[in-house]
């Protein structure tokens, strides 16, 4: 690290769990970021304010009036414009030694699962089942890390997972493929900081996951009650008859 980096990064550096190994693993890392809506936008600036080295940012869509509720890489001047493109603005005036790849457009199969071969870890910040179970597949596919969060009303959740590592689980094992899922924050609102939220325990998982030996918490679901702010913690344990990840896969994928 130069002098700049030092000071940058000294509140980091000051962590024993982190220190000047941990900070220089976060410098040489990569992450994908799939959706740069409420979830996306406080994950991605904390990933870049932290020192992040690479960041791939995929979202297809452009910048809404309604998005401004909640989503906080974005202001007036931004309606109309790719997300992507509007993020990394804001993105580089956090980190300018950071490497951006902007992936404006939808990932499907196969070119989602060549952007999860080429990073460390993936956070899932995207807002419907279809893409969060392409996302699973590749990740488990690659044994790629999984950050995953989810907001609506005052109900947020997340969790990580981590394929191919002991008895982890996927995200199918928490929900199948098959399992229709119609609520959505378009359809039933999301109180504004909740996705902040969430999306900052996001980030902080991946933190932790790069820079730290010892990762505590793995394969455990959480459940916030924005009302009352109570926190559930549920242990998952892998499905052994999922169609991923289940023991009796022949040949998964």
């Amino acid at each position: 690290m130069d002098d700049q980096q030092l000071l940058q990064y000294s509140r980091h550096l000051l962590l024993p769990d982190i220190d000047i190994e941990g900070q220089e693993r976060l410098l040489a890392a990569s992450a994908l970021i799939v959706g740069l809506g409420g979830l996306g936008s406080p994950a991605a600036m904390y990933l870049a304010s932290s020192g992040i080295g690479r960041l791939v940012l995929n979202d297809f869509d452009t910048v809404d009036p309604s998005n401004l509720q909640r989503q906080i890489l974005y202001g007036w001047n931004d309606i109309g414009h790719l997300k992507t493109h509007s993020a990394a603005k804001m993105l580089r005036s956090l980190n300018k030694g950071m490497t951006l790849d902007l992936r404006p457009e939808q990932l499907e199969e196969a070119s989602l699962s060549a952007v999860v071969e080429g990073v460390d870890i993936v956070l899932d910040c995207s807002d419907n089942l279809a893409t969060r179970h392409r996302i699973n597949r590749a990740c488990f596919r690659h044994k790629k890390p999984l950050v995953s969060g989810a907001v609506i009303r005052f109900e947020g959740q997340f969790c990580v997972f981590r394929p191919g590592i002991g008895e982890s689980p996927c995200y199918n094992c928490l929900y199948e493929e098959s399992e229709e899922l119609e609520d959505s924050c378009s359809r039933s609102g999301v109180i504004a900081p909740l996705p902040g939220i969430i999306g900052s325990l996001q980030a902080l998982e991946t933190v932790k996951m790069l820079t730290m030996k010892d990762y505590a918490i793995p394969d455990t679901l959480f459940l916030l009650d924005a009302k009352t702010l109570d926190i559930q913690r549920l242990k998952l344990k892998r499905n052994p008859g999922c169609s991923i990840c289940g023991v009796d896969v022949q040949n998964p994928l």
